[in-house]
């Protein structure tokens, strides 16, 4: 099986989850754009071995295959629910497991979700200092979501989706456009469609 075009990783061990829908509507209007495949993963899809794994080698099976199409991705979306000021600690012992050359000029989005806004810099703080170890391309644009982001099950608040759209625009340089149209000016169903079925549930968890 190819290696997907846009891969998403919600840190979220939580199902449902406000960062994997988050993740989900990322990818979804990344993959329409720039006509890619796409897979989105959760850590909660890893095998027990991923707590207890001390090198990569430790994991098997399907945690090692998902980290395979993680890497082999040709872009990331990466987010994390903010816990105590910072990501999770399995979403960074995860990280702690690849290679520091493993994403090495690889563009990647970075987002986050948390309760409110003081949290808003966990993106500049935490994750673009993680990934700039891996000398990976970050996007100039980080998107951070808070609770009234997802204030209507059915879709994301339009203020967030506009900054959906801005990052997303900036993968350009990495993924060719599927036609010689601006890719920016591409219309983007609103509606979360890949993250439909985890709407289910009387409230989502980060």
């Amino acid at each position: 099986m190819a290696n997907p075009g846009i891969a998403g990783l919600s840190g979220s061990y939580s199902s449902p989850s406000r960062t994997r829908i988050l993740v989900e509507e990322i990818v979804r209007r990344a993959s329409e754009r720039y006509q890619r495949s796409a897979e989105v993963f959760d850590i909660g899809e890893f095998g027990a071995d991923l707590g207890s794994a001390r090198r990569l080698s430790d994991l098997t099976g399907s945690s090692r295959q998902i980290i395979e199409r993680l890497v082999g991705a040709e872009a990331l979306v990466v987010a994390s629910p903010v816990y105590k000021g910072s990501y999770t600690g399995l979403f960074k012992h995860l990280f702690d497991l690849l290679d520091p050359s493993a994403l090495a000029g690889k563009p990647i989005l970075l987002a986050a979700t948390g309760g409110g806004d003081r949290h808003a810099l966990v993106i500049e703080h935490q994750l673009r200092p993680l990934f700039g170890f891996f000398e990976a391309r970050t996007l100039a644009t980080g998107v951070y979501a808070s609770e009234r982001d997802f204030a209507d099950p059915g879709s994301v608040s339009p203020a967030l989706a506009e900054r959906l759209d801005r990052a997303i625009g900036q993968l350009a340089p990495y993924l060719a456009a599927s036609s010689p149209e601006n890719p920016l000016s591409k219309p983007i169903r609103p509606l979360n469609g890949a993250g439909s079925n985890v709407h289910s549930g009387s409230s989502l968890l980060r």
